[in-house]
């Protein structure tokens, strides 16, 4: 059984290879959230960096203060869920613009890395919970045998976690 520490760094590996995550912001048009492109410096560990555009509801949520933040997570193949806590804020810091720049981004901005609509908002986790969902074709067909309680193949599979940056 997969440690809270383990069931964490599979968090960050997974969001680091999958990017996308659904975003909600204290104020930003009641709370809707959204899907954003996430991007982490490290594979391990935050802050969550995301390039939208400054005419977006969350950018003009966040653009005078840093407001309190929820993102809901799901792997590709569904083996991880999360909800993530923490804040966000408007960071146009030249050198994380110049570092986490990509074609893909590049993609969505005429102007390229000084195009007036571009910014680049910091979320910084502090909690969440994870939930590993590795076991559910074993559960399954365990369910369909009738040979144990599949229940306990979830045991242990749900960590409340800090997340706090590195």
């Amino acid at each position: 059984m997969p440690t809270p520490q383990e069931i964490t760094e599979r968090f960050w590996k997974s969001l680091h290879g999958d990017r996308t995550l659904m975003l909600g912001v204290d104020g930003a048009d009641n709370g809707h959230f959204r899907p954003m492109t996430a991007i982490l410096e490290h594979e391990i560990g935050g802050p969550i960096w995301i390039f939208t555009s400054q005419d977006g509801a969350v950018t003009k949520a966040v653009r005078n203060m840093k407001k309190r933040a929820m993102a809901a997570y799901s792997a590709k193949g569904f083996e991880l869920f999360a909800t993530i806590h923490g804040t966000i804020q408007l960071d146009m810091d030249r050198g994380m613009i110049e570092k986490l720049w990509n074609p893909f981004i590049s993609a969505w901005f005429e102007g390229g890395k000084d195009d007036p609509k571009l910014a680049l908002l910091r979320f910084d986790a502090e909690r969440g919970e994870i939930w590993l969902n590795e076991n559910s074709l074993i559960a399954g067909v365990k369910m369909l045998l009738g040979a144990g309680d599949p229940k306990e193949d979830y045991e242990d599979k749900v960590a409340k976690v800090r997340l706090g940056s590195r």
